[in-house]
């Protein structure tokens, strides 16, 4: 709803009724599901007093996951993120009680009749659709007009602090200047290649470093699975399937296809009845039957004159054209082959398919091939998947359970939570299964896992180890190549102070200097961007001069030497699009503000 009326308060009825509160946070704040949950849930954490449940939390977890925005094996983190943003929530919904943000009952009446999803055939308010919908969502009226009374009171103070501060004409105008801005500059590399540095990596070195950054040696806890799946494409791979079943497929698939067809038309009515119409087409047919050509028996008998000077063809038609005797003759039929007479619409049609539209057989074989065989392993794959959930349940290893149902027993690299796994391990709920308490902490094999419509897994922790600090020993390699680019990086930012002096100096010096001119802030340039951002924090250059400063490359350290700085052009459409978002930039950081202030002395459990 808060973010429906952040919108113009366009739709978000539809968001709470239609989409069955998947954006409970957004729309009514962080009360609104009790009523669809029971009286009951479980709190996951309280804001002064004030509880948020675990179901408000999941209920964002899975909108997140589905949007696809969010990958699923960040659902850990995304979690932890969703309820930090309701104690946000619940904090700025105090505040504004406490403020007496008042909105008044003439207000809530005026903002529902107005919403569309609340209205009859009519484009009127209806009371009737009005309950009717709440009551589909798990809402009385009168908790709905709560809801709705809390998160306008939100969004109130939110535009009331966002429009308490602003920007003076001259700071304006001052960040204009700034935005288009231009600098020439230079700047040079140093890579380590032909700077003279003494790197020597001590034991002592080692073990300073290493003490020093022992975070960026822990362990977490790990596991090394053990898992089987049953796959279905797999069972069916190389499975050997008939012609008769795979022509049977294909034309099950092109069933309604669109096709070419021509016809023989015989009309009853005015000139001739009914009987002598079907007379004449069974005289028809039998020319077929007897050789004749299609394009040749079209001419002498049918009565639509203009298909037939072209063999009777009526081209391309799909499903529905001419009506469901017409179809079902139609495209009941192969290419080449010749209906019996059809009636429909006072006549009698005989019927060719000249072509099918699509692929044809041979094209379609090897996909055929395998649709067929996965059909023909269903039962088999239903059976297995029935014996895995039966004996993995009982089971206390999965060895026995492989070796029963016939099934390879896959293991693991040792894996943490949140690592990034690959292959299979990586489908959603498969690390969540594998760190779940049955699984890790009772020591039982998972439930059945459904990976896709095709695939089946069952996992188990081999063995588990617990978060820990390596020691050095255990990291010397990574912690010596650490010391080393270290010195490097330190020997190289010598050099570049060495090569400053002598610049400001006025000594001469052979750099191969990389010229870069009139370059603004945002305008795409080979220079890179910290070289960028950091020439637009160096000061001025006085006179003819130049002002030069290292900067701290990933790899290396770049010496920059800022030559001039000049105004630029002015680009009104950019200046005004800077103006906004800063703007909003310090709209947010007085809303931010707040938030940290109202976190600092609110009672808060998690």
């Amino acid at each position: 709803m808060l973010q429906s009326i952040r919108d113009g308060s366009r739709s978000w009825g539809a968001k709470i009724i239609i989409g069955v509160m998947v954006a409970a946070m957004a729309l009514f704040g962080i009360e609104s599901l009790f009523g669809l949950f029971g009286s009951d849930p479980d709190e996951v954490a309280s804001v002064n007093g004030q509880p948020i449940m675990r179901q408000q939390v999941e209920l964002e977890v899975q909108r997140a996951l589905r949007s696809g925005q969010v990958p699923p094996e960040q659902e850990r983190a995304l979690r932890s993120d969703v309820l930090d943003e309701l104690i946000t929530q619940q904090l700025l919904g105090q505040y504004a009680e406490e403020g007496d943000f008042a909105v008044s009952e003439e207000q809530l009446d005026q903002l529902i009749v107005s919403l569309p999803e609340f209205h009859d055939q009519d484009g009127r308010f209806s009371a009737e659709v009005f309950r009717n919908r709440l009551a589909g969502a798990g809402y009385t009226p009168l908790s709905f007009r709560e809801e709705l009374r809390v998160d306008i009171q939100r969004q109130h103070l939110q535009q009331g602090l966002a429009f308490s501060d602003f920007s003076l004409p001259s700071e304006q105008a001052r960040l204009a200047e700034l935005q288009r801005q231009q600098r020439s500059l230079r700047y040079v590399i140093l890579d380590g290649n032909g700077v003279e540095s003494d790197i020597g990596v001590t034991e002592d070195d080692l073990q300073a470093y290493y003490d020093s950054h022992q975070e960026r040696y822990e362990r977490p806890e790990q596991v090394r699975l053990e898992y089987v799946i049953v796959d279905r494409q797999a069972m069916a791979e190389g499975r050997d399937v008939d012609e008769e079943s795979l022509r049977d497929a294909w034309r099950e698939q092109n069933r309604d296809a669109d096709r070419q067809v021509s016809h023989i038309m015989i009309t009853f009515g005015d000139e001739r009845t009914r009987e002598e119409a079907q007379e004449v087409a069974e005289t028809a047919r039998e020319a077929l039957d007897n050789g004749e050509s299609f394009a040749d028996t079209a001419v002498r008998y049918s009565d639509d004159t203009a298909s037939a000077e072209e063999d009777g063809d009526l081209g391309v038609i799909s499903r529905g054209f001419f009506g469901d005797s017409f179809d079902d003759a139609a495209f009941s039929l192969q290419e080449g082959d010749i209906s019996e007479p059809v009636e429909l619409d006072n006549a009698f049609h005989i019927i060719q398919v000249t072509d099918i539209q699509g692929p044809t057989f041979e094209e379609q074989r090897d996909e055929l091939a395998r649709e067929v065989a996965l059909r023909e392993v269903d039962d088999e794959f239903n059976q297995r998947v029935q014996q895995l959930i039966d004996e993995s349940f009982a089971a206390d290893d999965l060895q026995s359970v492989a070796d029963n149902i016939g099934l390879t027993l896959n293991q693991s690299d040792w894996l943490a939570r949140d690592d990034e796994a690959e292959g299979v391990l990586s489908e959603p709920g498969v690390m969540s299964a594998a760190f779940s308490g049955d699984v890790l902490e009772e020591g039982y094999n998972s439930e059945v896992i459904e990976l896709d419509q095709d695939r089946r897994m069952v996992l188990r922790v081999a063995e588990q180890r617990d978060a820990t600090v390596l020691s050095l020993d255990e990291v010397r390699e990574e912690v010596e190549m650490a010391v080393a680019a270290e010195q490097q990086q330190q020997a190289l930012l010598e050099e570049a102070q060495s090569l400053m002096a002598d610049l400001r100096a006025g000594e001469e010096a052979d750099i191969n200097w990389v010229e870069a001119n009139n370059v603004s802030r945002q305008a795409d340039t080979t220079v890179p961007q910290v070289i960028v951002q950091e020439a637009f924090r160096m000061p001025r250059p006085e006179d003819d001069g130049s002002v030069y400063r290292a900067v701290e490359l990933p790899e290396g350290v770049a010496v920059v030497a800022l030559d001039s700085v000049s105004e630029g052009e002015v680009d009104e459409q950019m200046e005004t699009f800077v103006s906004q978002m800063a703007e909003q930039l310090r709209a947010q950081s007085v809303l931010q503000g707040l938030v940290d202030d109202l976190r600092s002395d609110a009672d808060i459990e998690r």
